[in-house]
C-alpha cells in the first residue's frame, strides 16, 4: 500500500486554520481527506456540517489535543486510521493534521520519524502555518510557540491582510523571512488557497533543491567573498522594519532566527559529520529545521541532508551537472542558534 501523506496544519488561535481547512475539504477536488482534529479550540469545526457537506470520515480524537504530553494519542488515531483503511472500512487518501493554536509542531512532526509502525503507513509532506497579520506581532513577540510555527512551516499563509496597511504586511513579512527564509509566504483571503498550495508540497523530501527566499539572499550581496557572509536579523539590513528612530516599525530580535551558510570549497565528510553530530547533541532541541546542499570530497554526487530537532537524515542526490558550480548551501532554523559557533565549525570541516 502506498503511504498515506499527510500534512500538519498549525497557527496561533484564530488566524484561519478552520477557514482553510473547511475549504480546502469543501472544494471540489476529488481528494478524499481524513482530518484529525483537536476537539477543544475555540475554533471547533462543527464536525455535522463538515460529514453532510462533504462525506469526509472526520476523526475527532476524544482527547482533543495533538501535543507531546498526550503524543501517544496521535499515533494511536494514526494506527488506527491506518488499520481501517487496509481493512476498507475507511476510504481516503490523505491525512490532514490540525493542531491547537498553542502546540508546537515539533513532536507532532517526530512522530512521523520515530514511530515506525506510524513511519510505515504514512509520509509527513510538510508544515503550514497560518499568520494572521493583524495580531500577529504581539503574538510573536509574547508567544514563543507562535514563533517556534513560523520556525517549522514549509508553507506559510498570512491571513486578515485586508485589516492591515500594506506597510504592515511588509514588515511582517520581512520579519517572517528572517525567521524561516525557506518557506514561501502567500496572503490568504477567508482560506482562498489553491489545493497545490497546500497538499504535495514534500517539504521533508530529500531533493536536491534548497529553496532559500533570494530576497534573503540578496540582503548582503557585498559579503559575497568570503565562505559565508549571508546575515541574519540587523546587520547590514536596511529594511525599515528594522530602523531604530520614530518609524513605526522596530527591530525584533526574535530567539528564532536563521541563517544560511555556503561555501564553494568541499566538505570532508568524515569532519562535517562529527561536527553536526556534536552540534545535534548539544543543540537538537533548540534546533528546528536543517537543510542543505553539499558538496564533498570523493563524490561526484550532491548530498542531501534535512534534520528536524535531534532528528538527522542525508542521502546521495543526483550528480552535479557538467559546468554547473559545485557549492554547498545550508540553511539552519532555531532557537537562540550559536552562529558563530556553527559558522566556525562549518567552516573547519572544510577540505
Amino acid at each position: 500500500m502506498a503511504l498515506i501523506p499527510a500534512t500538519i496544519l498549525t497557527g496561533f488561535l484564530g488566524s484561519g486554520k478552520t477557514t482553510l481547512l473547511k475549504r480546502v475539504l469543501q472544494e471540489a477536488h476529488g481528494q478524499k481527506i481524513a482530518v484529525i482534529e483537536n476537539e477543544f479550540g475555540e475554533e471547533n469545526i462543527d464536525t455535522d456540517i463538515l460529514v453532510s457537506e462533504t462525506k469526509e470520515q472526520i476523526i475527532q480524537m476524544s482527547n482533543g489535543c495533538i501535543c507531546c504530553t498526550i503524543r501517544e494519542d496521535l499515533r494511536t488515531t494514526l494506527q488506527d486510521l491506518a488499520a481501517r483503511k487496509r481493512k476498507g472500512e475507511l476510504d481516503f487518501e490523505r491525512v490532514v493534521i490540525e493542531t491547537t493554536g498553542l502546540a508546537d509542531p515539533g513532536p507532532v512532526t517526530q512522530t512521523f520519524f520515530m514511530d515506525d509502525e506510524i513511519a510505515e503507513s504514512f509520509l509527513l509532506d510538510s508544515v503550514i502555518t497560518l499568520v494572521d497579520a493583524k495580531h500577529a506581532a504581539r503574538q510573536l513577540d509574547d508567544r514563543q510557540e507562535a514563533r517556534r510555527q513560523v520556525g517549522f512551516a514549509d508553507q506559510i499563509f498570512i491571513s486578515k491582510t485586508d485589516l492591515v496597511s500594506a506597510e504592515d504586511v511588509d514588515a511582517l513579512q520581512h520579519r517572517l523571512k528572517h525567521m524561516n527564509p525557506r518557506a514561501p509566504q502567500k496572503a490568504v483571503h477567508f482560506g482562498e488557497a489553491a489545493i497545490s498550495e497546500v497538499f504535495d508540497l514534500r517539504g521533508f523530501n530529500l531533493n536536491a533543491k534548497l529553496e532559500i527566499d533570494p530576497d534573503f539572499l540578496k540582503e548582503d550581496e557585498h559579503g559575497r567573498d568570503h565562505a559565508h557572509h549571508d546575515h541574519e536579523h540587523g546587520e547590514h539590513c536596511d529594511h525599515p522594519s528594522h530602523r531604530h528612530g520614530h518609524g513605526r516599525h522596530h527591530h525584533h530580535d526574535d530567539d528564532v532566527k536563521s541563517f544560511v551558510f555556503r561555501s564553494e570549497r568541499p566538505f570532508d565528510a568524515s569532519k562535517l559529520e562529527d561536527f553536526l553530530g556534536a552540534i545535534i547533541n548539544i543543540y537538537g532541541p533548540r534546533m528546528l529545521r536543517y537543510k542543505g546542499v553539499l558538496y564533498m570530497k570523493g563524490t561526484d554526487r550532491k548530498v542531501i541532508f534535512q534534520g528536524v530537532h535531534q532528528l538527522m537524515g542525508s542521502d546521495l542526490g543526483p550528480v552535479w551537472s557538467e559546468g554547473e558550480q559545485r557549492l554547498s548551501k545550508m540553511v539552519f532554523i532555531g532557537i537562540d542558534l550559536p552562529k558563530d559557533v556553527l559558522l566556525q565549525g562549518l567552516e573547519q570541516s572544510l577540505i
